[in-house]
């Protein structure tokens, strides 16, 4: 059987037909593919990955719509980096995010020189040859620094105020490349407020034990933990042994006191990872790493657990309780 189709219903077939090719094209192109490197685990992370979601999505990129995110962890096993790298890299990448620790940073430099990296990185990237300059990072890397002046400084001063009886203070610093200057920034800091330091290197979480024992033994009366995000991934077994020697402690960041540590004043580690979602969606429209200054901190934040407080029979001063960004009770 014969079918004809008049004029007026040939234009409108192929009128249909050329509307729906935008659609059909649109459909068929592949969304970008991003590599997601941390040395940390995915649980705690979990609230910082939303961060990092949400600077992209204020780019206009979102997860399983238009772009596609490839993780991968190390678990704090930082010879594992390397392979999960270039793992990352065996597939088309528009970029890789480096975060949870100064190796990942390192890992992904060494791994590739053309893929755009968008980092966050705990020390100095200029000193650390990661970049050329902050304004300038030139090849293919920028991102977000947590170098602060004086942090390490005014959080032992605050663990001061909370606990001014204590005149020895252990300060537990993991091994990372700043860990020498770190340890001396703590030190110089005791000595102004006039209290002996001891410094405990860590390298992992089996090594708190040990450095813990060894506070208890020096009858050390607080406890300083150096900012890390090792600190952040063993903060369950740095929050426990805490309670089980009873030695107040200050961290750098927010996700300690909520686990039931006594105070935390650092960096807003979210907005750090907000901005990393911020960068790495510019990359994606086509803007280059060396044109993107790396950013500095600008947003810092001072929690305080009350309830760990008097758990430990600690009367937090007032002035400090109105300066919190947040007390837990």
């Amino acid at each position: 059987m014969t079918v004809t189709i008049g004029r007026r219903g040939l234009l409108a077939a192929l009128g249909g037909a050329v509307a729906a090719w935008p659609l059909v094209a649109h459909a068929q192109q592949p969304m970008p593919v991003i590599g997601f490197l941390s040395a940390g685990k995915p649980v705690p992370f979990a609230h910082l990955v939303a961060a990092f979601r949400g600077g992209l999505k204020e780019t206009g990129y979102v997860e399983a719509q238009n772009l596609t995110i490839e993780y991968r962890w190390a678990e704090g096993q930082f010879d594992r980096l390397p392979t999960l790298a270039a793992e990352l890299l065996r597939r088309p990448m528009a970029l890789l995010v480096a975060t949870g620790g100064d190796q990942s940073v390192k890992a992904a430099k060494a791994a590739t020189a053309t893929t755009p990296i968008v980092f966050l990185y705990g020390a100095d990237p200029v000193g650390d040859g990661v970049v050329a300059s902050l304004n300038r990072p030139a090849e293919n890397a920028t991102g977000v620094t947590l170098i602060a002046t004086d942090l390490e400084a005014k959080r032992l001063q605050l663990l001061h105020e909370i606990v001014p009886k204590a005149d020895v203070i252990a300060a537990v610093v993991f091994n990372n490349s700043r860990a020498e200057s770190q340890a001396r920034e703590i030190e110089e800091a005791g000595r102004v407020f006039g209290l002996r330091v001891y410094v405990l290197y860590v390298s992992s979480e089996r090594d708190l034990d040990v450095a813990f024992a060894s506070a208890s033994e020096r009858r050390t009366g607080a406890l300083f933990v150096a900012s890390d995000a090792l600190a952040t991934s063993h903060r369950n077994a740095l929050v426990a042994l805490a309670a089980r020697y009873r030695l107040p402690a200050i961290y750098h960041q927010r996700d300690l006191p909520a686990a039931g540590g006594l105070a935390s004043y650092g960096t807003s580690i979210p907005d750090m990872y907000r901005q990393v979602g911020v960068y790495a969606g510019r990359i994606l429209k086509g803007e280059r790493p060396a044109d993107l200054p790396v950013l500095q901190p600008t947003k810092f934040e001072l929690v305080i657990n009350l309830k760990t407080a008097k758990t430990l029979g600690l009367t937090v001063p007032d002035r400090l309780l109105a300066l919190a960004d947040e007390v837990i009770e």
